[in-house]
């Protein structure tokens, strides 16, 4: 359902087209104007493929992505603009990375220099006191 394939698209054989693929133009002259999709291609969900381009052989088109160039046989597409980021298994492009595993942890940074602040602040508490004992354990003179 939803999927929308222009009347100059080509599409090889084992091609997956997940709910939501267009396979769109980009004018309305009687010409190749639509992609082709070679052997062995999968689009995800919403994926929207434009123009007379090629996707290379089992390339895949990650969802919700934009491709509006070329795509090399073997890789691996995200983005609006969709854009390369794997080649024949290996990573090509580094702007675009979807492990999220690796992503930054705003709260255990905010917690991790609060700890530092506090040992700084420790640090000045022990050395006033050591001042402050001293003075507090002189002998009073008693008049």
């Amino acid at each position: 359902m939803g999927v929308v394939i222009g009347e100059t698209a080509e599409v090889g054989d084992n091609v997956t087209l997940y709910q939501g693929v267009t396979l769109g133009g980009t004018s309305l002259r009687r010409e190749k104007r639509h992609p082709t999709l070679e052997r062995n291609v999968v689009v995800g969900t919403g994926g929207a493929v434009i123009g007379a381009i090629t996707i290379g052989e089992g390339s895949r088109v990650g969802a919700g992505s934009v491709v509006v160039n070329d795509v090399p046989p073997n890789s691996v597409v995200v983005g609006v603009p969709g854009k390369v980021i794997y080649r024949d298994g290996q990573k090509v492009i580094r702007s675009v990375d979807l492990d999220h595993t690796d992503l930054p942890d705003p709260v255990a940074k905010a917690i991790e220099q609060l700890l530092d602040r506090i040992h700084a602040l420790e640090s000045q508490v022990a050395a006033l006191r050591q001042v402050v004992g001293d003075e507090m354990t002189a002998p009073e003179s008693t008049g």
